[in-house]
């Protein structure tokens, strides 16, 4: 697990500073921006601005990391209806990674009362505010996950926002899929920067309905889950096309309880018995002069 004293800020295009995980080999946002991320591929996917004229907002954020995506939808909410109450169960293996943000200034482009708020929810794992009750749960967000269940929280918005699959498959499997499908209003919307095959078929397995988000700073787009998807960006021929080759196969994890490498594993056979068409045949078909 990476320490304090190895989360090195890495600066990125929109002013906001990153970390690079040792352990994981990624940083926790792309180089085009952490700010910008934060509302291009969650607080606006799953409507928060729309939402935030309700009386209560729920929150789940599935790897937590430095705490922008909650500060960002925190902002978003406040601004247009201060009086909104918001519940945020946040998720994080490693609190030193949000306490190490404050102390490099990360928060500093937020309002005071964000930063005030996150601060206390770093340092005590719990928030008891006015307009405002959040948890820090610390560990394996797929033990973490199963308490937030157990209270049968149901989130209007759930950024899921862990290390790319191949680096952090346990969090990217149909069985985790499933418990935050539960945990998920009816009328709610995940919202995921992954536009890879086998998390998409690994959602419509579990009983999601999927669009695509709009690109952030990159040329792929993001992915939004739900119910009930109105007015959101279908998925092209060539993104469909993609969810009938070998790279949809999804990562799976029956017990929570597998090793990376072991999910990883399993995949792999699963995709070398596979009667789906290989992703070469559909890279040559749509990436011709690739």
């Amino acid at each position: 697990m990476d320490n304090a004293e190895n989360l090195t800020p890495q600066p990125t295009t929109d002013g906001s500073f990153t970390f690079y995980s040792t352990e994981f080999g990624e940083c926790f946002h792309s180089r085009y921006g952490a700010h910008q991320e934060a509302m291009g591929k969650f607080v606006y996917p799953t409507l928060l601005p729309e939402k935030a004229k309700q009386e209560q907002v729920k929150i789940l954020d599935v790897c937590y990391g430095l705490g922008y995506n909650t500060a960002a939808a925190l902002e978003t909410i406040w601004q247009i209806n201060p009086d909104c109450q918001v519940q945020v169960y946040a998720l994080e293996l490693n609190p030193a990674v949000p306490r190490a943000a404050i102390a490099n200034g990360g928060l500093q482009t937020w309002s005071p009362q964000v930063q005030t708020y996150l601060n206390t929810l770093a340092q005590d794992l719990a928030l008891q505010a006015s307009c405002c009750q959040a948890q820090l749960l610390v560990g394996d967000a797929r033990q973490t996950l199963q308490v937030v269940h157990q209270n049968q929280f149901l989130a209007d918005a759930i950024f899921l926002d862990p290390f790319s699959p191949p680096n952090c498959p346990q969090l990217w499997t149909v069985e985790f899929f499933q418990v935050l499908n539960q945990c998920l209003h009816p009328q709610g919307r995940l919202a995921t920067y992954s536009c890879a095959a086998a998390v998409r078929a690994g959602l419509l397995e579990v009983g999601f309905a999927i669009a695509a988000s709009p690109p952030v700073g990159r040329r792929s787009t993001g992915t939004i889950a739900g119910q009930n998807l109105t007015n959101c960006l279908a998925l092209t021929p060539q993104e469909q096309e993609h969810l009938q080759t070998v790279a949809a196969v999804p990562y799976r994890d029956p017990r929570l309880i597998d090793t990376a490498s072991s999910i990883l594993t399993r995949r792999q056979q699963a995709q070398k018995t596979s009667n789906l068409e290989p992703t070469k045949a559909w890279k040559k078909r749509w990436f011709k002069s690739a």
